[in-house]
C-alpha cells in the first residue's frame, strides 16, 4: 500500500519544501498539493519537484471548470517532465460553491466534462491532433460565433510519458461508475471501509465491468486523518480537530437535499446525525453541528489512536480495496509531522 500525505492548503511554497524533501527521506511515497481557492497547485507542485528526487507528486485536486481540457494535459504534461515522470494528475468537478462562486463559470455537466477532459489528456499525450468544435469541445459553437479559423493540433513537445496517470475525485454513482471504467484512480472523501460497499459497491462493479484490459487495476485512495497516539486527551483532541471539516461538508456543502457528503454520510447509518448536522449547520449553529458529529463516524473514517487500533484499521482499508492512503497527519509542527509520518510508514510497512 502507498503512503501519502495531503499537504495544507494554506501552506507556503517554502515553508513546506524542506518538509516534503525531509517526508521522502523518510519513506513517503506521494505527495497530494490540493487546489481549492487557495495558491495554485500548479505552482507549488513545480516547486516541489525541483525539491525531491522519488515520491510521486500528485494534484489534489485540479478542477474541471477553471482550465480547459488542452491546458490541463500541457500542464500535466509540464509537471511530469520537471519531475521527470513522478506526476499523477488528479481531477475533480468539485462544487458550485467554487465553481460559480470564485470562478464565475457554470458548473454544468461535471460527469461528461470529466470523460471529455480523460479523453483530450490522453489524446494530448499520445501527441495526437486535438480536434473539437468549439467553446465546450463536442457542443458546437452557436452560429455566428467564433472565426472559424480553428484548426486540429498536436503538442510541440514529447512528453515524459504518453500516459500520465490520471486519478479522479468522485462521490456520486454515476461518477463513480465512469471512474472505475475509464480512469487510473479513484479518490473518494470519507472513506469507511465497512460500509464503502453499501454506498458504492454497485457502482463499482459495473464500472469495473467495462473497464478496457490496457488500464492497470484502479488504485484507489483513502484520505483519513491521522493520529497515532495511546494517550486519552491527545485522542479526544484528535478526534475535536477533524469534527469541524466533517461538519462542514455534512452539514455547509449544499442546501438541503443537495449535499454530496450528507447523502454519502447517510448511506453509511448516520442517516439522522447527517440530518440534524446539516439543520444545525445551515441555521448558524456550528458549535452545534460540530458537537453532533458522532465519534463512531469520525473513528471509521479517520486514523486515529493507539498504533495497534491503527494498524487494525488500516487493515480494514486495505481488505476494503484500499491502495494509496494519503493521510492529513494531525500534528503541531513540521518536526511532528515528520515523525508522525515516518512512524506511519513503517506501522503501514
Amino acid at each position: 500500500m502507498r503512503v501519502g500525505m495531503f499537504l495544507n492548503y494554506a501552506g507556503g511554497f517554502r515553508e513546506v519544501a524542506d518538509e516534503v524533501a525531509e517526508l521522502e527521506a523518510g519513506g513517503v511515497d506521494l505527495i497530494a498539493v490540493p487546489e481549492a481557492y487557495s495558491f495554485d497547485a500548479v505552482s507549488q507542485l513545480g516547486f516541489l519537484a525541483a525539491r525531491t528526487s522519488r515520491m510521486t507528486l500528485m494534484s489534489g485536486i485540479l478542477q474541471l471548470y477553471t482550465r480547459t481540457p488542452s491546458l490541463t494535459a500541457m500542464t500535466a504534461a509540464g509537471l511530469d517532465y520537471v519531475s521527470d515522470g513522478r506526476f499523477e494528475l488528479g481531477i475533480g468537478a468539485s462544487g458550485p460553491q467554487v465553481i460559480e462562486g470564485f470562478h464565475g463559470v457554470p458548473y454544468d455537466a461535471p460527469l461528461g466534462r470529466t470523460r471529455e477532459i480523460i479523453d483530450i489528456c490522453r489524446q494530448v499525450w499520445r501527441r495526437e491532433p486535438v480536434v473539437h468544435q468549439g467553446r465546450n469541445y463536442r457542443i458546437p459553437l452557436p452560429e455566428g460565433e467564433g472565426t472559424g479559423l480553428g484548426k486540429p493540433l498536436k503538442l510541440i513537445n514529447h512528453p515524459v510519458r504518453d500516459r500520465i496517470p490520471i486519478t479522479v475525485a468522485a462521490l456520486g454513482a454515476k461518477s463513480v461508475e465512469q471512474t472505475a471504467a475509464i480512469a487510473d484512480g479513484w479518490l473518494p472523501m470519507f472513506f469507511h471501509p465497512e460500509r464503502a460497499r453499501d454506498v458504492w459497491g454497485a457502482a463499482l462493479d459495473a464500472g469495473l465491468a467495462r473497464r478496457s484490459a490496457d488500464l492497470a487495476p484502479l488504485d484507489v485512495f483513502a484520505s483519513p486523518a491521522l493520529a497515532i497516539t495511546d494517550r486519552p486527551e491527545l485522542i479526544e483532541a484528535a478526534y475535536a480537530a477533524v469534527k469541524p471539516n466533517l461538519a462542514l461538508y455534512i452539514g455547509g456543502m449544499g442546501a438541503r437535499g443537495k449535499n454530496f457528503y450528507n447523502d454519502l454520510v447517510s448511506g453509511y447509518g448516520f442517516a439522522d446525525e447527517a440530518r440534524l448536522i446539516q439543520d444545525l449547520y445551515l441555521d448558524g449553529r456550528r458549535d452545534e453541528a460540530i458537537a453532533a458529529v458522532p465519534d463512531d463516524l469520525v473513528r471509521a473514517v479517520n486514523l486515529i489512536g493507539p498504533a495497534a487500533e491503527v494498524a487494525e484499521r488500516v487493515a480494514a482499508f486495505a481488505a476494503a480495496g484500499v491502495t494509496t492512503l494519503t493521510v492529513t497527519p494531525l500534528a503541531r509542527s513540521s518536526q511532528e509531522r515528520v515523525a508522525l509520518m515516518s512512524g506511519f510508514r513503517a506501522l503501514v510497512g
